[in-house]
């Protein structure tokens, strides 16, 4: 994947890399296996959570050769939690400052680029067969993922660099991984494998990319009890409500916060309006562009679809949804963490 951050990466040359992943390969062709998704796509399970091969593939790569600075800001979600609007609202703020515009890592870069080329996944960024060579890239060091806690590369978690984690409601969740998937099908031209319905009970059961989402979710909100200095959590609801409110919060947490003179000179504002739904969606490389992931190039406009909470109650049955709140209330029993029940009474669904 493209990235302004890396304008001057180059790959190792490949001596010993190859045989690294091949043993990684080895080692995915031995694990259970699920088909899953319209695609029918085959998910590896790995220490309790299913992976697609080509970002599992780059997981292990990476936590055996990424090595984190402490001054790094990971951004992690789970698949489809808003992760494009994460990327795009984290990478204007720390680089708010940057004055010539024809740097790599200006702000007004995402004018002309999709915000996962802006910020790449550190498991694509080791997927490729060879290492990355990342060393010569300046701190502070941006980076995403959507691997469970557990299973960040080691130096993540003994560098103390810093972790912004974004959920969202499991029932928009759901939906808005649906459609994505369904888009990686188009892209590839595959007919459908698996009905909306049956995607439901696989999800319910823990089975999806990236699954079970609900101790995907439940690792780092413990995490961010136990160390909040160095995980930041956040809902996707509360990034919607008040954005730029969680945005200030976010600022200060990647050590980078908003000075007074900045607040009154509309800053916060301005970075808001331009990582908008609204307004990058209109971009052209948004309308038109196109980014590879895999082996498939996805069109940008997918990453875009709605953006809005509460959009499962045009997909969901008033029977799955409340399964899905019931299995979700049951799940973070005791752990504080909640997500709003589906309000039945004003009813889209089918």
């Amino acid at each position: 994947m493209a990235s302004p951050q890396r304008p001057s990466v180059s790959s190792k040359e490949p001596t010993d890399d190859q045989e690294s992943y091949n043993r990684y390969k080895d080692l995915i062709s031995t694990l259970p296996t699920q088909r899953w998704g319209p695609c029918g796509d085959d998910l590896h399970q790995h220490h309790g959570f299913w992976f697609p091969p080509f970002p599992l593939e780059g997981l292990m790569a990476a936590q055996d050769h990424f090595v984190a600075r402490p001054t790094d800001v990971i951004l992690v979600t789970f698949p489809k939690s808003g992760t494009t609007w994460l990327k795009a609202l984290t990478f204007a703020t720390i680089n708010r400052n940057r004055a010539d515009v024809a740097e790599p890592n200006h702000p007004l870069s995402m004018l002309k680029l999709n915000p996962h080329e802006c910020v790449p996944l550190i498991s694509f960024l080791y997927n490729d067969g060879r290492l990355p060579d990342l060393d010569s890239l300046h701190g502070p060091r941006l980076f995403a993922e959507h691997a469970p806690f557990s299973l960040l590369p080691e130096s993540v978690l003994g560098s103390g660099c810093r972790i912004v984690y974004l959920c969202r409601d499991p029932k928009d969740n759901l939906v808005s991984l649906w459609h994505y998937m369904l888009a990686q099908a188009r892209a590839r031209g595959l007919a459908q494998y698996h009905s909306f319905d049956e995607v439901f009970e696989l999800f319910c059961s823990g089975i999806s990319m990236g699954g079970p989402m609900w101790d995907h979710v439940l690792d780092y909100w413990r995490e961010s009890l136990r160390r909040p200095e160095r995980v930041m959590f956040m809902k996707y609801e509360q990034l919607k409500g008040d954005t730029g409110g969680c945005l200030k919060r976010l600022a200060e947490f990647i050590g980078c916060p908003f000075s007074e003179e900045e607040e009154r000179e509309g800053k916060v504002e301005e970075i808001v309006e331009m990582c908008s739904f609204e307004r990058l969606s209109e971009l052209e490389v948004n309308k038109n562009g196109r980014i590879g992931i895999g082996s498939t190039e996805i069109e940008n406009k997918d990453f875009f679809r709605k953006g809005v909470v509460g959009d499962w109650n045009r997909h969901l049955t008033a029977e799955m949804a409340e399964r899905l709140d019931r299995i979700t209330e049951e799940k973070f029993r005791g752990s504080g963490l909640k997500f709003e029940k589906a309000p039945l009474e004003n009813w889209y669904g089918h």
